[in-house]
Protein backbone atom coordinates (compact mmCIF):
# COMPACT_ATOMS: atom_id res chain seq x y z
CA UNK A 1 0.00 0.00 0.00
CA UNK A 2 1.35 3.53 -1.07
CA UNK A 3 0.31 5.22 2.32
CA UNK A 4 2.92 6.86 3.89
CA UNK A 5 3.78 5.60 7.21
CA UNK A 6 1.83 2.44 6.31
CA UNK A 7 4.00 -0.95 6.71
CA UNK A 8 3.59 -4.16 5.76
CA UNK A 9 -0.58 -3.55 4.86
CA UNK A 10 -2.69 -4.50 1.49
CA UNK A 11 -5.66 -3.18 0.37
CA UNK A 12 -7.92 -3.96 -2.30
CA UNK A 13 -10.87 -2.61 -3.97
CA UNK A 14 -14.00 -4.85 -3.42
CA UNK A 15 -16.84 -2.74 -4.37
CA UNK A 16 -16.64 0.92 -6.29
CA UNK A 17 -17.11 2.75 -8.88
CA UNK A 18 -15.99 0.27 -11.34
CA UNK A 19 -18.63 -2.54 -10.06
CA UNK A 20 -21.35 0.42 -10.41
CA UNK A 21 -21.05 1.79 -7.13
CA UNK A 22 -21.80 6.02 -6.49
CA UNK A 23 -22.39 6.00 -2.86
CA UNK A 24 -19.77 3.92 -1.66
CA UNK A 25 -16.41 2.22 -1.59
CA UNK A 26 -15.31 -1.45 0.43
CA UNK A 27 -12.00 -2.20 0.47
CA UNK A 28 -10.30 -5.03 1.98
CA UNK A 29 -6.98 -4.65 4.55
CA UNK A 30 -4.65 -7.22 5.30
CA UNK A 31 -2.21 -6.50 7.77
CA UNK A 32 0.64 -8.94 8.12
CA UNK A 33 2.16 -9.95 11.48
CA UNK A 34 4.14 -7.08 12.34
CA UNK A 35 2.73 -4.71 10.24
CA UNK A 36 0.17 -1.05 10.83
CA UNK A 37 -1.76 1.24 9.12
CA UNK A 38 -0.52 5.12 9.89
CA UNK A 39 -1.88 6.91 12.66
CA UNK A 40 -4.08 9.10 10.51
CA UNK A 41 -7.66 10.53 9.89
CA UNK A 42 -10.29 11.19 7.27
CA UNK A 43 -12.82 14.29 6.86
CA UNK A 44 -15.60 11.39 6.56
CA UNK A 45 -17.02 8.26 8.59
CA UNK A 46 -16.05 4.78 7.95
CA UNK A 47 -17.32 1.45 9.07
CA UNK A 48 -14.81 -1.56 9.84
CA UNK A 49 -15.45 -5.24 9.84
CA UNK A 50 -13.11 -7.41 11.19
CA UNK A 51 -13.20 -10.61 8.85
CA UNK A 52 -10.24 -12.53 10.15
CA UNK A 53 -7.75 -12.67 13.02
CA UNK A 54 -7.21 -10.01 15.62
CA UNK A 55 -5.28 -6.80 15.30
CA UNK A 56 -5.22 -3.51 17.81
CA UNK A 57 -7.60 -0.48 16.71
CA UNK A 58 -5.53 2.97 18.15
CA UNK A 59 -8.34 5.58 18.54
CA UNK A 60 -8.05 9.03 18.55
CA UNK A 61 -6.77 9.62 22.35
CA UNK A 62 -4.36 6.66 21.42
CA UNK A 63 -6.20 4.11 23.85
CA UNK A 64 -5.72 0.63 22.13
CA UNK A 65 -8.51 -1.51 21.91
CA UNK A 66 -8.29 -5.30 20.66
CA UNK A 67 -10.43 -6.20 18.09
CA UNK A 68 -10.80 -9.61 16.48
CA UNK A 69 -13.14 -11.57 13.78
CA UNK A 70 -16.87 -10.51 14.19
CA UNK A 71 -16.15 -6.85 15.73
CA UNK A 72 -17.30 -3.87 13.86
CA UNK A 73 -16.06 -0.45 14.76
CA UNK A 74 -17.36 3.02 13.45
CA UNK A 75 -15.15 5.98 13.03
CA UNK A 76 -16.23 9.15 13.03
CA UNK A 77 -15.09 12.26 10.89
CA UNK A 78 -12.03 13.20 11.77
CA UNK A 79 -11.06 10.59 14.44
CA UNK A 80 -7.38 10.16 14.50
CA UNK A 81 -7.00 6.34 14.58
CA UNK A 82 -4.71 3.71 13.87
CA UNK A 83 -4.78 -0.30 13.12
CA UNK A 84 -2.11 -2.61 14.35
CA UNK A 85 -0.93 -6.11 13.79
CA UNK A 86 1.28 -7.46 17.00
CA UNK A 87 0.04 -10.54 16.46
CA UNK A 88 1.46 -13.96 14.52
CA UNK A 89 -1.31 -14.28 11.73
CA UNK A 90 -2.79 -11.81 9.30
CA UNK A 91 -5.34 -9.34 10.22
CA UNK A 92 -7.88 -8.75 7.59
CA UNK A 93 -10.72 -6.05 7.78
CA UNK A 94 -13.58 -4.77 5.40
CA UNK A 95 -13.35 -0.64 5.59
CA UNK A 96 -16.61 0.91 4.13
CA UNK A 97 -16.10 4.58 3.17
CA UNK A 98 -18.24 7.39 1.30
CA UNK A 99 -17.22 7.16 -2.05
CA UNK A 100 -15.55 10.92 -2.27
CA UNK A 101 -13.85 10.97 -6.02
CA UNK A 102 -17.28 11.86 -7.02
Amino acid sequence: MDLEGAENVTKKILIGEEEGSKDIIMRYFKIMPGGHSPFHRHNYEHLVNIERGRGIFIDNDKNEHIVMTGHSLFVVPNEMHQFRNPFSEPFEFICIIPNIIS
